[in-house]
């Protein structure tokens, strides 16, 4: 298959989460209001969203190792689409969190299984290359995705945000179906053992290193998180804008991390990794001290309120890449379950954001800002407090 393609099919298989996240999100009020409900049990599909992909992504990368790629992401799409259909569908607000919490469990194996199937084709910089070419085209899926949820609410209601997410589950499974190969041949396959996962589990988190660079890249996905989880209340409330007005937020802030994924990609064959990650932690701090000093001084307005986000999310895609590189090559032979445990962290931080963190700093913009740059603060002691890389404790083999 030609590079370009998996990258696309990889791109798109990540895309799945942003959209179930992102396009029903000008729809808050929308589902306030048809269900009879607060916006903080509103948020909560969010949450609940966000719980259940954290949990699945424990599992996705143990499963593709034991069962091959391929049948796990196909599998998944198909469990996406259905819960697709009953949120569209949904009577009842009960009905919306379970379908919610179904998409959150199907929605993840595109991001988990994709890095593994790029660590079994590639390795080193060309790894880090395709990882940035994937979250480049990825990234327009969290800039469009408000956008075109914000028009669906205004045109045909909450209900049409969720056929077309469905839409989307559709149009991948029939790609993958077709095109996607399978990476990992059946001899490099482990039994599915119960137990010995777990072990494998309770070893990779027993290591240092590994469980520090997890968390590192958790808080700093977090601390952009944060917004996303506040979008509706940060443009609406705080902007004082309309619901089809999301772009202003979004498309700054994936434009920036575009933009950085693709410089990412050309710099991973010229520049180190370590100097890749200090020159990215180090614009990030000079766009939180910009956001700090603008909120604090002025109210937020467009399109200054979000210029420091765009530099942000610029420095994040650059780190990004390298970083994750770095830590599942910690566990070469695992790579299944190094994403899958690496994802597990990433996401429950997300979910613990959207759950706690942003209903007490939604309403403010130099609060947002703060959390923002407490989630960078965290994540780069966590990556310097991480031992020097190094060979962990082997994982023990899996037998019959």
């Amino acid at each position: 298959m030609r590079p370009w393609i998996l990258t696309l099919l990889l791109a798109g298989l990540a895309m799945v989460g942003p959209f179930a996240t992102d396009t029903y999100l000008p729809s808050f009020a929308g589902l306030a209001q048809h269900f009879a409900v607060s916006p903080l049990m509103v948020q909560q599909t969010l949450s609940v969203y966000l719980f259940a992909y954290a949990l699945m992504t424990l599992f996705y990368g143990t499963l593709s190792d034991s069962f091959g790629r391929r049948p796990v992401i196909l599998f998944s799409l198909l469990l996406f689409c259905a819960a697709s259909a009953g949120a569209a569908m949904a009577q009842t607000f009960g009905q919306l969190l379970l379908f919610r919490g179904l998409q959150g469990l199907s929605a993840g194996a595109g991001m988990v299984v994709g890095q593994a199937i790029v660590r079994d084709s590639l390795q080193g910089p060309a790894a880090q290359r395709m990882l940035a070419h994937v979250m480049m085209v990825f990234g327009v899926a969290p800039a469009i995705a408000p956008v075109i949820g914000g028009w669906l609410q205004v045109l045909s209601g909450w209900r049409a945000s969720f056929a077309f997410v469905l839409a989307i589950g559709l149009l991948l499974l029939l790609a993958c179906a077709r095109l996607l190969p399978e990476s990992l041949p059946p001899a490099a396959r482990h039994p599915f053992h119960a137990g010995a996962i777990l072990q494998r589990f309770g070893t990779a988190l027993r290591n240092r290193a590994f469980v520090l660079r997890s968390v590192a890249i958790g808080t700093l996905f977090g601390s952009f998180a944060l917004y996303v989880a506040s979008a509706a209340s940060f443009v609406m409330g705080v902007l004082k804008l309309p619901a089809t007005a999301f772009g202003w937020l979004f498309v700054p802030m994936i434009g920036g991390f575009v933009i950085g994924s693709a410089l990412s990609a050309r710099l991973a064959h010229s520049h180190s990794a370590a100097a890749m990650i200090r020159g990215g932690f180090g614009l990030m701090a000079c766009a939180v001290l910009a956001n700090l000093a603008y909120t604090w001084h002025f109210e937020a307005s467009v399109p200054w309120a979000v210029l420091p986000i765009f530099a942000y999310t610029f420095g994040l895609a650059l780190v990004l890449p390298p970083m994750t590189v770095q830590t599942l090559e910690l566990y070469p032979h695992m790579r299944g379950l190094a994403a899958s445990l690496q994802n597990f962290v990433q996401m429950m931080i997300f979910a613990l954001v959207s759950a706690f963190v942003a209903p007490l700093l939604f309403h403010s913009a130099c609060l947002l800002a703060a959390g923002m740059g407490t989630g960078m603060v965290v994540s780069w002691i966590c990556w310097r407090l991480a031992a020097p890389a190094r060979t962990p404790a082997v994982l023990a083999p899996y037998h019959e």
